[in-house]
């Protein structure tokens, strides 16, 4: 696909709780993408829905989703290490099994490791919207992107995309509409309402103090 990176990548300072988990818990929750396409039943021992998330950050939110919902098989990807060394922190303190982890590129994770439709959702969450038009080409959601990800969804899985930049909202707008393997859940050109499933971050919820907007979008593979 593009060579053009959607992410900078960023030595981040780690704390030392952060490392330790980074260090100590990757042989349980992390994966490598040497290692070639996976079987999700084989990786979490079960047939459950699987739900990737691209760039979870911190992790927060990521673990609360998947504390909430213990039925479900979440396989998080992130490239800044303080972000993985977080989440698998978490996930030791509050006992969750249901996460694995990727601390690589979601391009190349998808091409590479994750089987076509094989895959029940994918969440983007507040993606890096590089606001400067010399930058655009630089934002993840493309229509190779988008094709991707169809690609590794069963029909009838979902893409929820959200964003507090509307520019880059009316962006994904246009380049999902345009995809012949998804609808519109919402209806055609229609923002949906932030679904329960998706935690309200600090991010957002300071988002909101300021009077930012949010808009999520979730399309469905058909």
């Amino acid at each position: 696909m593009r060579p053009v990176r959607s992410f900078v990548r960023r030595a981040g300072r780690m704390t030392a709780g952060q490392r330790q988990a980074l260090e100590l818990g990757w042989a349980r929750w992390g994966l490598d993408s040497a290692d070639g396409m996976i079987d999700p039943a084989a990786v979490f021992g079960r047939v459950a829905p699987t739900i990737v998330e691209v760039g979870f950050g911190m992790g927060a939110s990521l673990a609360e989703m998947a504390q909430a919902q213990p039925g479900t098989d979440y396989i998080g990807i992130e490239v800044h290490e303080p972000g993985v060394g977080k989440l698998l922190w978490l996930c030791e303190q509050q006992g969750i099994d249901n996460v694995r982890v990727y601390r690589e590129d979601a391009v190349e994770v998808l091409q590479r490791c994750l089987p076509p439709q094989c895959l029940d959702g994918v969440q983007l969450y507040f993606p890096d919207p590089w606001p400067k038009k010399k930058h655009h080409k630089r934002r993840l959601l493309q229509d190779d992107f988008a094709a991707l990800v169809a690609s590794r969804l069963r029909p009838g899985g979902y893409f929820h995309l959200a964003t507090d930049w509307q520019p880059y909202a009316e962006h994904m707008m246009e380049v999902l509409s345009a995809q012949a393997d998804f609808v519109n859940r919402a209806g055609a050109g229609h923002f949906s309402p932030r679904p329960a499933w998706r935690p309200c971050t600090k991010f957002e919820q300071r988002g909101e103090r300021l009077g930012h907007g949010v808009w999520d979008l979730i399309f469905e593979k058909i």
